[in-house]
């Protein structure tokens, strides 16, 4: 699958089965590069249409970012009929593969998990994270075999949909959980094993910046390691170094893109009005990529 938009795709059905298919065994490949995998993190249509024109060679969302731009808060605030429309529009937008947050599941058990995964399947992803922070419970995790149980819920339904599903299980030991620092990495290696075995085909630890606890973890689990930008994170080199397959921006970019038109608007306004109002370059050479209906 060629890592670039094509002005074919304009819906879901338009990739097909192989297509699908092939998208899958795709985003499993990227991460056994010699360099952990870049992912950026989307939040609509227009702005994974710009990431795959600039080459990147997925995409994924944020729900951080999706939530916002409609208006809620995160948390498995926003109805989840409009995040799965925002997956078909990204998904219609581009021809990478496409990774979803569906956060924690969109329900406690199990069967709340399968159904969320077979939307997004239908949608045309074929990644998803799912988190083990409990939604409205600030610093509690889900109880690790419960945990397991939802992600092997996630894989028994992307095997009967046929998909090789990349199911990277987030932990948040170190991104808010009540868990004291000493017992944290103990914890994170533990938890990952557990998820791993239920299925996970790779482990996300945002908030974990620490080298020698990432080269700890890296070199307890089998399966890719992912970690989120976030300050205090080592360089790429070093990280390439300790073995983490994996970086995603966050809602990183979602909030450098809101920032910027702030700024752009407030030029336009207080100052001496021109056509842009600030600083950006506007995105002329892209005008002939950006529509692919």
């Amino acid at each position: 699958m060629t890592p670039s938009p094509t002005s074919s795709a304009t819906s879901t059905s338009s990739r097909g089965d192989e297509a699908v298919a092939a998208a899958a065994a795709a985003f499993h490949d990227l991460h056994r590069g010699p360099a952990p995998l870049r992912l950026v993190n989307a939040w609509d249509a227009l702005s994974a249409r710009v990431f795959a024109l600039a080459g990147a060679p997925a995409i994924a969302t944020s729900s951080f970012a999706v939530a916002l731009s409609h208006g809620y808060d995160d948390g498995q605030h926003v109805p989840w009929s409009t995040v799965t429309a925002t997956v078909r529009e990204i998904v219609g937008a581009t021809d990478v593969p496409v990774t979803v947050d569906i956060e924690a599941g969109q329900g406690s058990t199990p069967d709340a998990v399968a159904s969320a995964v077979a939307d997004v399947l239908d949608a045309g992803a074929v990644g998803i994270n799912l988190e083990d922070g409990v939604p409205g419970s600030p610093g509690e995790l889900f109880d690790e075999q419960a945990q397991a149980d939802r992600i092997a819920a996630a894989r028994a339904t992307a095997d009967r949909h046929g998909i090789r599903l990349f199911v990277n299980a987030r932990t948040d030991v170190f991104f808010g959980a009540a868990i004291p620092a000493e017992d944290q990495a103990d914890a994170v290696v533990r938890r990952a094993r557990h998820y791993v075995d239920a299925g996970a085909d790779g482990i996300f630890v945002p908030g974990l910046v620490d080298r020698a606890v990432l080269e700890q973890v890296t070199g307890a689990v089998t399966e890719p390691i992912n970690v989120m930008l976030w300050p205090g994170l080592p360089p790429l080199a070093e990280l390439t170094a300790v073995g983490v397959r994996r970086i995603s921006q966050g809602a990183g970019t979602f909030l450098v893109a809101a920032g910027q038109l702030e700024a752009m608007t407030r030029a336009y306004l207080e100052g001496e009005p021109d056509q842009f109002g600030g600083e950006a370059t506007p995105a002329y050479h892209l005008l002939g990529d950006l529509s692919y209906r």
